[in-house]
This record gives structure tokens, sequence and C-alpha cells, in this order.
């Protein structure tokens, strides 16, 4: 079947594309950059997501999914004004630019399945949250909010998958963590006690082929393990991973200097995440345990 993914460049686009090729399946990335593909990769189209469609569309005419992960890093640099436009309105056009494809296709996709991320919760301490908990007030939360509204004009079966850290050892988020730990610097952010959603890189794989090819799926998915950890467990976890001390903190204010209102929304908060739909589902997680997760990672 053939595949059409946004964002399939990215991090986790590679990742989902090269599994799906080694399932047999055609994909295809649309990229905002050169058509030219890695070797090997997945065949790229060039689109220009700003809302409308273009000759790029035809690919995901007849096409078996659309996965759309395109979308500005909310992480590596302050959030000016203009930053947080863009964080906003590369996801929203780029979503709306996708659902109009889709609804103008002669065959369209039966499935959409759309990113989105655990921030959509805002800040939630230690309550436990599902896909049934509301979107929080904050930057994050409605950025998520109204990515998912843009997916759901879609005249297809549509699932939002809200991801947590993935944890892989050459991307994402986890080796940006391990300079300080190699320094013996390692040790929890702020208070610690903030909850960190995650999830094994193959599990995030996993479950959006789940969700492609499990009809009653739909809606909101939590793409986080079922045992999220406090920070400081993460922290000392990660620590023992390393064979490295875990103990020195890094203070919430100093944070807040460096980072600014970014500080707050993707280090001294979180959410205490699982995936109650898709264990409903019939789901199953490999990687559950974040310390032998963390291990297998960094192996």
């Amino acid at each position: 079947m053939r595949v059409v993914i946004t964002g399939g460049r990215g991090f986790l686009g590679r990742l989902l594309a090269d599994a799906l090729t080694s399932d047999g399946d055609e994909v295809v990335a649309l990229t905002r950059g050169s058509p030219a593909g890695r070797n090997g990769g997945p065949r790229a189209v060039t689109w220009t997501p700003d809302g409308s469609v273009g000759p790029w569309a035809a690919t995901l005419d007849g096409a078996a999914a659309v996965v759309n992960l395109a979308g500005e890093s909310i992480a590596g640099r302050r959030w000016t004004a203009a930053h947080k436009d863009r964080i906003r309105h590369s996801r929203l056009l780029a979503t709306r630019s996708v659902v109009a494809a889709i609804n103008g296709a002669a065959a369209p996709p039966p499935v959409l399945v759309s990113g989105s991320a655990v921030g959509y919760y805002g800040p939630r301490g230690d309550e436990v949250v599902t896909e049934d908990t509301p979107a929080g007030s904050d930057f994050l939360g409605q950025v998520a909010a109204a990515w998912e509204a843009e997916a759901g004009a879609a005249r297809t079966r549509r699932v939002c998958i809200r991801t947590g850290i993935v944890l892989h050892s050459r991307g994402g988020a986890l080796p940006q963590m391990l300079p300080p730990f190699w320094f013996g610097a390692g040790g929890p952010v702020g208070s610690g006690r903030q909850y960190w959603p995650w999830i094994h890189w193959k599990d995030w794989v996993d479950l959006v082929r789940f969700a492609i090819r499990t009809e009653s799926a739909s809606g909101p998915l939590n793409a986080t393990a079922p045992n999220p950890v406090t920070n400081r467990d993460f922290a000392r976890a990660l620590g023992r991973a390393l064979h490295r001390p875990a103990f020195l903190p890094a203070p919430a204010f100093a944070l807040r200097l460096l980072l600014g209102e970014m500080a707050d929304a993707l280090l001294l908060s979180g959410q205490r995440v699982v995936p109650a739909r898709a264990e409903q589902l019939g789901f199953s997680f490999s990687f559950r345990d974040a310390e032998e997760t963390l291990q297998a990672v960094l192996k």
C-alpha cells in the first residue's frame, strides 16, 4: 500500500518511513526542500504547506494512509513571538493543506494519522491524564487543540497521535540530555516532581502502524508508555543506564533565565499521561519500564 508522510525527513518521519518500507509499503515523503532523497529512502515530493493544495496533492489520491508530522520544532531556541507564530502556523497550515487534499481527492485515503503532543493537556501535576482529559490553556495546549481541530475537518477516519518524549539514542530529546551526565553533572530539573511521559521509538512507530491498520482506532491516542515517571526518577534511571551520578539538580530559575517561557512548558512542568485508549484497542507496548528502556536504547 502507499503511505504519504508529511515531515517524512524529520526524526520520527524517517523512523516511520523505514519501518513501513520494511513492511513492503510504498512511502512518499512530502518535503519543503529538494525532492532528491537519501539512498534507500522514500520517494520525495516537494510541497508548499501554506493551507492550499498544489500538484503534490495527486500523491494522496488513492493512497492507503496519510501520516501528517509536519511542523516547526518546539525546542532548540527561545520562544520569541515570531518563533511561536512559526510553531503554530507551521502545524495549522500544513494540516489544512493535507485536509484540503484529502477532501478533494477522487479516491481519498481511508485514514489520516495526524501529529499532536502531550502538551495538549498543559501542566497537570500528578493527575492521571487520559485521552478524555481536556486541553490546557497554555501556549502548547492551545496549539495542539487547534492542530487537532484542523485535522478534524478531514472527511475520512482520523487519529491524532499525542506524542510524549520519544527515546532514541540518535534523535529527539534524549541525546540533548546526555552531556551533563557524561560529565558527572546530571540530575533532575527544577523540583524533579513533574512527570515526564515517555515512549520507546519502536513503540511509537508500532502505534502509528497500528493506528493506520486498525479501523476501530479514531480520535486521540496517547503515544506514551503505560508507566510515566517523574523527572527525578527519569534522571536516576538515566544515570544508572550510563553508570553516572544523577544528583545535581538544574535550578528552575537558571533554566527560566536561559530558556524563558519554554523552560516551564517543556522541562519544569509535565503530565502523568497514560495510553488508556491504545490499550483498550488492544495495542501492546513492548517497552513499559523507563530504566530498562533507557538501558536498551543506550546499549
